[in-house]
């Protein structure tokens, strides 16, 4: 039988390192979303925090393993979450970190991991472009490479989330999870699978970018050439084989939803819960939206995982006619 990586004791510690600021974020049934939904809806947000995304829970865990017994320099790759997150944790602990980005990336994101002191780097190419950089870049200079997934670290950071959600949330019945490259999906899963079985687990991805849903249906891993969303938190081409095992062992669906759905669950949480959100955190409302049969008359959690959007891509998407692709 197939082991998991993940360990709910380490969960469990990984609370006692991780900076209280981002802890116990807000959770709280959302019952203005619920008519426009059909279900019950219960929100968990990631948002309010120093580094506006879930990220930084697992960066903590990371820099402070680092800032105890290990290298005192560290690069990730990142869509921007990741790299603001590890810029924030390494530099509250001395740590000198280097993040490599797509210079496609959201310039926002780009603009606030330099504020937080972190050296960058951009590439002309996607995520899975800078992650190759940022391993070639670790082995050249042997410093710390930090990986989202890979790093067990990181999903156990995000696993807190889960813990949180089980301990305190009303009785709900599934919970949607963003799915990119695993580490969210996969703590959360772990730890709801393990502490409230009967709670159903289903992982959303764009359409547009989707490698980790196709490895999961296959149950092997699956690359693409290319990735077509505005959903650049998740937007993976290749998947990490040991995430992947990870996330078989708890997800009870993977779905898919179109950019139009990704839009249209932004302006339901603006306009319905005066939430800002970028696209991944609207991948669960997406999910509703497109089939409301499969979850009227549930109680569907959601984990909003971030807010850092640029502010003129978001009027964009915001402003779109529905039915139409920006």
């Amino acid at each position: 039988m197939q082991e998991t990586r993940l360990d709910l004791a380490r969960i469990r510690a990984a609370r006692r390192v991780i900076d209280p600021v981002f802890l116990d974020t807000p959770l709280y049934r959302c019952e203005a979303l619920e008519p426009r939904l059909g279900c019950d809806v219960s929100i968990k947000l990631e948002t309010a925090n120093p580094v506006r995304s879930f990220k930084a829970r697992g960066t903590e865990v990371v820099a402070s393993l680092l800032a105890d017994h290990g290298p005192r320099a560290v690069v990730c790759a990142s869509a921007g979450n990741l790299g603001q997150a590890l810029a924030w944790s390494g530099r509250s602990r001395g740590l000198e970190v280097a993040v490599v980005a797509s210079r496609f990336a959201s310039a926002a994101k780009l603009d606030r991991i330099r504020a937080l002191e972190a050296r960058l780097e951009l590439v002309d190419g996607d995520f899975d472009m800078a992650r190759e950089r940022a391993a070639a870049v670790a082995r050249h200079d042997g410093i710390r490479l930090v990986e989202d997934g890979l790093d067990i670290e990181t999903c156990e950071g995000a696993a807190t989330i889960g813990l949180e959600l089980v301990d305190t949330a009303p009785s709900f019945d599934t919970v949607l999870i963003a799915l990119g490259g695993g580490a969210l999906a996969t703590g959360v899963g772990h730890v709801v699978k393990a502490l409230a079985p009967a709670v159903e687990v289903v992982c959303v991805q764009p359409l547009g970018a989707p490698a980790m849903t196709h490895s999961w249906r296959r149950r092997s891993v699956v690359t693409t050439d290319s990735t077509d969303t505005i959903a650049d938190g998740v937007a993976g081409r290749r998947p990490i084989p040991a995430v992947l095992d990870d996330l078989l062992l708890v997800a009870d669906d993977a779905v898919l939803v179109s950019e139009g759905s990704i839009i249209a669950g932004m302006r339901t949480l603006l306009d319905h819960a005066g939430l800002v959100v970028e696209p991944s955190a609207a991948l669960g409302i997406a999910a509703i939206l497109e089939n409301r049969d499969r979850f009227a008359g549930r109680h569907v959690a959601t984990i909003v995982c971030g807010s850092n959007v640029d502010v003129d891509a978001y009027r964009g998407w915001i402003n779109t006619p529905l039915g139409t692709r920006p």
